[in-house]
């Protein structure tokens, strides 16, 4: 469980704070907007109206208490700019912020922003990789070249071992682990064989994976 101060209730912020709250963490809510505050108080612990902009408000919240500060604002950049600086100014443990553009990335880091996400960005990456190809689940990416992936089991590798199939010479692709159903087989050794409505995840070079996976 951690403690999350999170600022600005807009679509992305309601989705974050239902997420957190679905994990058992402490949220603290914050929007200038009073209609926004009073329609979400009830689902809350503690819920403010208030301008964030303002440093004598932000003072009054105890900033270094909370594990982390979201800055979730989306439709006011120079907000957001001014709002990631005054939290870090104000010992703010860790501050993550809500970008739009690279241009606005560099701008929150620079400002003290000690993570900045691309929600929207993120989410079109997602359904561009989906619907190109084939047998994606899910990936994550961990750099500009490497990612994880979890891909629907290959028809022709069901019922051989992996040792045999060979993935990391053939592919390029590292088994990390194998879901079957609602569990999660932690050491997939070279004997494992592979069988129906497996879901395997696999690490490695991001457009080798793709290529692999690849509808065409």
């Amino acid at each position: 469980m951690v403690s999350v101060l999170l600022i600005g209730m807009g679509k992305f912020g309601r989705e974050l704070g239902e997420r957190l709250l679905g994990m058992g963490d402490e949220v603290m809510i914050v929007d200038k907007d009073e209609d926004t505050i009073n329609a979400l108080a009830a689902r809350y612990t503690n819920a403010l109206i208030m301008n964030c902009m303002v440093m004598d408000n932000l003072r009054s919240l105890d900033i270094p208490s909370y594990d982390v500060c979201v800055v979730a604002i989306g439709d006011d950049f120079q907000a957001s700019l001014e709002i990631a600086s005054n939290l870090k100014d104000l010992g703010a443990k860790r501050v993550v912020s809500k970008a739009s553009t690279e241009i606005q990335r560099k701008f929150l880091m620079r400002a003290g922003a000690d993570e900045v996400i691309y929600p929207d960005r993120d989410v079109a990456e997602k359904l561009a990789v989906t619907l190109n190809s084939a047998n994606v689940v899910n990936f994550i990416e961990l750099d500009a070249e490497h990612a994880i992936f979890e891909i629907e089991t290959p028809k022709k590798w069901l019922k051989k071992r992996v040792i045999d199939i060979n993935p990391r010479v053939k592919f390029g692709m590292n088994i990390l682990t194998v879901k079957k159903g609602n569990n999660v087989i932690a050491t997939v050794d070279g004997n494992y064989v592979f069988e129906e409505g497996d879901l395997i995840v696999v690490f490695g070079n991001t457009e080798a994976i793709l290529r692999f996976t690849n509808k065409k």
